[in-house]
């Protein structure tokens, strides 16, 4: 069976995607720069606007708005995933799968991720106040603003949200589960 994915010239995209055997690597220092190295250098030659974004030590989540004339976020993700796999730090090779070794895959992904197109602005505020309040749901902090790896605190600059957003979960998030 082919899985198909929503696409839409231009639109805006809501990601999860989670570390192999979901192993809580993504939050180990050099691997935050890292993951950075990495959109950054796919974003030179395939540009998005990252709205908004969360790093947990197993998964990230994060909401891209694409170019007007594009919609491949699959190559971005493609991309991004193996910049930065090929220096992964925390990664033991030894707990590959056989078929991940004959495609001499890393044990460092999820072969998938989970994509949801973004129909209305309502959508957009509901996937955006969950990508915020998710180290809070993990039991991470006690606040959005207290987490260190999201773009909470810069969305906050942007007047997109009060500085004590988040100590509580948003009505607009109840029942959500994105993971």
């Amino acid at each position: 069976m082919q899985y198909r994915r929503a696409k839409q010239m231009g639109g805006a995209y809501f990601f999860t995607v989670v570390t192999y055997d979901r192993k809580p690597i993504l939050t180990i220092p050099e691997n935050i720069q890292r993951l950075r190295e990495a959109f950054r250098h796919v974003m030179r030659k395939h540009p998005m606007d990252i709205e908004g974004i969360v790093i947990l030590p197993d998964h990230l989540h994060c909401l891209w708005r694409l170019p007007e004339r594009d919609n491949d976020f699959s190559l971005r993700w493609s991309k991004i995933k193996r910049y930065f796999s090929l220096s992964a730090a925390g990664v033991e090779q030894g707990q590959v799968s056989e078929t991940r070794r004959r495609k001499r895959e890393k044990a460092v992904w999820q072969r998938r991720f989970w994509e949801h197109l973004i129909r209305d602005e309502q959508d957009w505020r509901s996937h955006m106040d969950y990508i915020h309040y998710n180290p809070v749901k993990h039991g991470y902090v006690e606040a959005p603003g207290d987490w260190p790896y999201s773009s909470f605190s810069k969305n906050v600059k942007k007047g997109w949200y009060p500085k004590d957003w988040g100590r509580i979960e948003p009505d607009t998030i109840q029942g959500m589960e994105l993971e």
